[in-house]
């Protein structure tokens, strides 16, 4: 099932393989991703092509410095006949949502979101409503463009399980780009692969994949090297360490394994890890670079042999 959806979903996001697989890994964990990348290299197009491969219900929210709180979770409004509150569902309300240019509305409304990312749920008016599952966010951000945009603050940041960027694609694949435009093969002829409900499945095999406890000491010595290091002035959280351990496991089980391997950790720390941390003003104006940082303190964990 999780093949044929990855394969779906390469046929039209042409050689973006490892992005792809990353954006299956946040599915398969119950993470959100969060794609920042300059404009026009295909983020809104890999969320689409994700959603019409799944049969399941789909939400675009176009940020802007307008968009309101209520806009997002909705609101409850007052029902002259029945005299009573009923709730009129926001945009929030819906399996896939793609958050486009997140960084441009207020933090007031980037905060409503904090919530249904974090538990599932929006809440107005006191009354609590469940979002419909498998429930995830997919957010786009332009890192290139400041004016009039309002950064992530990091307790919003850290609700993300990965951090992505695309990159442009090779001569080959652009051109093979252009001949699927001229052939009119676009994103919405995109059937269906599986169901909601097989979404959820493969996420409770997940969780039966095994991480043994030597490879859970191994993430979190990693974790805590981030604090020690004089170079961040913010460390990864315990939270950080939580989504490090699920995707880890759903690499397992994306490359057809019920065990986590110490390559799983390898392959997921840098994309969970890199926009949890906050460089010191020194390190900026030395132009250090976050991943090579991490990478380097990945190298000095000992890797667990069992």
């Amino acid at each position: 099932m999780i093949n044929k959806l990855r394969n779906q979903i390469n046929e039209f996001f042409i050689g973006k393989e490892e992005v792809v697989d990353n954006v299956l890994i946040c599915l398969l964990a119950g993470g959100h991703v969060l794609l920042e990348d300059v404009p026009g290299v295909g983020k809104t197009t890999l969320a689409k092509t994700l959603a019409q491969s799944i049969d399941c219900s789909f939400g675009r929210i176009q940020f802007t410095p307008d968009t309101l709180p209520s806009d997002v979770v909705g609101v409850s409004v007052f029902n002259l006949n029945t005299k009573e509150f009923e709730y009129k569902e926001g945009a929030i309300m819906r399996q896939i949502i793609l958050a486009d240019e997140i960084n441009r509305t207020s933090p007031k409304t980037q905060s409503s979101l904090l919530e249904a990312m974090a538990e599932g749920s929006v809440t107005v008016d006191g009354v609590k409503h469940l979002l419909p599952q498998p429930f995830m966010v997919i957010a786009t951000q332009n890192p290139i463009e400041f004016l009039g945009t309002y950064p992530l603050p990091e307790a919003q940041m850290d609700r993300f399980m990965m951090r992505l960027s695309i990159g442009y694609p090779t001569a080959e694949e652009e051109i093979q780009l252009a001949k699927y435009m001229i052939e009119g093969k676009t994103v919405d002829a995109i059937g269906s692969v599986c169901k909601d409900s097989d979404i959820l499945s493969l996420r409770e095999q997940v969780k039966n994949v095994h991480i043994s406890d030597s490879l859970i000491g191994y993430i979190q010595q990693i974790i805590n090297l981030t604090r020690e290091e004089n170079r961040f002035v913010l460390g990864a959280s315990p939270r950080a360490m939580l989504f490090l351990v699920a995707a880890s496991r759903a690499r397992a089980f994306l490359e057809n394994r019920d065990y986590v391997k110490p390559d799983d950790v390898k392959a997921t720390a840098v994309n969970v890890l890199h926009h949890r941390l906050v460089l010191t003003s020194e390190a900026r104006i030395r132009k250090e670079d976050t991943d090579s940082i991490l990478n380097t303190l990945i190298a000095k964990v000992r890797v667990p042999r069992e």
